[in-house]
């Protein structure tokens, strides 16, 4: 017998959100980059458009199904030390290398010198909506050029090869590969983000290097060309910059014991190592590696800030794309009051995250130029990156329920973006670490905080009085007892993250985040928006129809 068995047809479903340009299809983020040159907003357009790509969203997708793979040894049985990756991953990072994001802070062009951090900032919030993992190695790059600041001679050896838009995978020394990546070596078992515990030691070689033995227990992108490493010395806790190859070709002393299982980060490789003897050079001044590597710290926390804000906006725009295509009981989804009012919430706080986000760039840019946006930087850093990495899986998983089972199963990008969105609160120091950065800089002056007032003042007008007066009260209590820092840190956030939708945004956007997020108590669901404010006008100006 022949029978044919027919499915029915599939309707009512929303079409893949791809093939899309991620800046001209984002009104805020043109907003948040207004006033910069044309040329510069000409290349975020081109970024945008690769970036959005159903192909490069495939690449991100098969780079996570297809995490890296540590091969030890060579078929011969010698030792290698390798973490294999899929093509994908190569092809993205061969996109973001080109694009400069791995470097661009310090190769600006002409155009761009004087927006250099807001630009890559921009770059960077594109390029995480298509994959983030790939991005640790090219933050780490980045960031770590501000530890060879102080080591002249390493800086000028190896910033001609770091600012290279070539990307060059092969194992071999840096001087004879077209372009590096750097990566950092930091945490220890018994220390976390209690660096001052670390026991990786360092032996003066005598001969202008170092030898570093010891144990590193999270290293983010292994396959990295160098490596940006604490150590003890006689002297004291100490920065040093730790090839994977010495001239000659010779491998260096460092061994992958594993390569680690995470929750999310997948197409990552994050390995533990073991450094038997290895060959290392100092930066900085020796028993001073804490000052060495706080630049590069920093720079990574505002590398968290911008990626939690990109991955807030690609949930966002899932959410909506879906609720626009998609219809339940006899009406379009983004119509039904209820959805309607949970997806307005949430663009609020996308909108305000990426603000926040963008501020803080700026006040990068400004830095040199203006002790207040340097003091601004200092405190807001930790602030933002506490707050955004803390509404980013929330936001994310509202989004997975906008969609239903849709939504939850490994077909949807959002449970890869879930998985995502705790690294960036964790990475370079989890929310109690961030809380105690707070108060760490408040403590050693009061001009961060007058400098943040001053913005809030500025941006908010005749409203601020009385948000004023709560910051500084809550400053004042924080003080006295450090246990009260997240409801000090929480309400710098929000309140800088309103300063900054009033100076970018239609009033009334600023004006529905401060009555819901700081004229009312703490709620811990989305959809509490009032209805004098207008919900679809909300979506539709943060995320458009494409």
């Amino acid at each position: 017998m022949n029978s044919t068995v027919e499915t029915h047809e599939v309707v009512n479903q929303s079409p893949p959100l791809s093939g899309i340009n991620l800046f001209t299809s984002d009104p805020a983020l043109a907003a948040l980059v207004e006033g910069i040159p044309n040329a510069v907003i000409d290349q975020l357009v081109a970024h945008g458009q690769v970036w959005g790509t159903p192909e490069t969203f495939e690449l991100g997708r098969i780079a996570n199904a297809s995490p890296p793979v540590l091969k030890p040894f060579d078929p011969n049985g010698a030792r290698i030390d390798v973490a294999e990756f899929h093509p994908a991953w190569h092809a993205l990072m061969r996109r973001s290398i080109a694009a400069g994001v791995h470097s661009s802070t310090w190769d600006a062009t002409d155009a761009e010198s004087s927006v250099r951090s807001l630009a890559r900032a921009a770059r960077l919030f594109m390029t995480v909506q298509a994959e983030a993992g790939h991005l640790g190695p090219i933050s780490a790059t980045n960031a770590a050029v501000a530890a060879l600041a102080h080591a002249p001679d390493l800086a000028g050896q190896w910033l001609p090869k770091i600012r290279s838009r070539q990307y060059d995978s092969a194992a071999r020394p840096m001087q004879d590969k077209k372009g590096v990546t750097l990566g950092v070596a930091l945490a220890e078992k018994q220390a976390g983000s209690d660096l001052a515990a670390t026991s990786t030691r360092a032996e003066d070689g005598r001969d202008g290097t170092w030898r570093i033995t010891g144990h590193k227990w999270f290293v983010s992108a292994p396959m990295s060309d160098a490596f940006v490493i604490l150590a003890k010395t006689r002297d004291g806790l100490s920065c040093f910059l730790m090839p994977r190859f010495l001239p000659g070709g010779r491998r260096n002393a460092i061994r992958l014991m594993r390569l680690k299982d995470k929750l999310g980060n997948r197409s990552n490789a994050t390995a533990e190592i073991e450094i038997d003897g290895a060959t290392g050079f100092l930066v900085g001044e020796i028993g001073r590696g804490l000052a060495a590597i706080q630049d590069m710290v920093t720079l990574t926390r505002l590398d968290c800030t911008v990626g939690s804000a990109g991955l807030i906006r690609i949930a966002l725009a899932e959410a909506v794309h879906h609720a626009r295509h998609r219809e339940a009981f006899g009406d379009i989804l983004l119509e039904q009051p209820l959805m309607n009012r949970v997806l307005a919430d949430m663009a609020l706080d996308a909108v305000a995250a990426a603000a926040l986000a963008f501020r803080l760039a700026e006040s990068y840019d400004r830095a040199s130029n203006d002790p207040a946006e340097a003091a601004f930087a200092r405190l807001m850093t930790p602030a933002a990156k506490y707050w955004i990495g803390k509404i980013a899986p929330a936001l994310i998983a509202e989004a997975m329920e906008c969609l239903g089972g849709n939504g939850y199963v490994e077909e949807s990008r959002l449970p890869r973006l879930y998985r995502e969105a705790p690294v960036n609160a964790i990475w370079e120091g989890p929310g109690n670490i961030m809380c105690l950065e707070v108060m760490r800089v408040m403590r050693k002056s009061s001009e961060p905080l007058e400098a943040v007032l001053a913005t809030i003042e500025d941006a908010l007008g005749g409203t601020a009085k009385s948000t004023l007066n709560v910051l500084r009260a809550a400053a004042a209590v924080a003080l006295a007892d450090e246990g009260s820092a997240r409801v000090l840190t929480e309400q710098l956030a929000m309140t800088v993250a309103a300063a900054s939708l009033r100076r970018r945004f239609p009033s009334v956007i600023a004006d529905a985040f401060v009555e819901t997020r700081l004229g009312k108590p703490w709620r811990s669901t989305y959809g509490m928006l009032d209805s004098r404010f207008d919900a679809t006008a909300f979506i539709n100006y943060i995320c458009p129809a494409v």
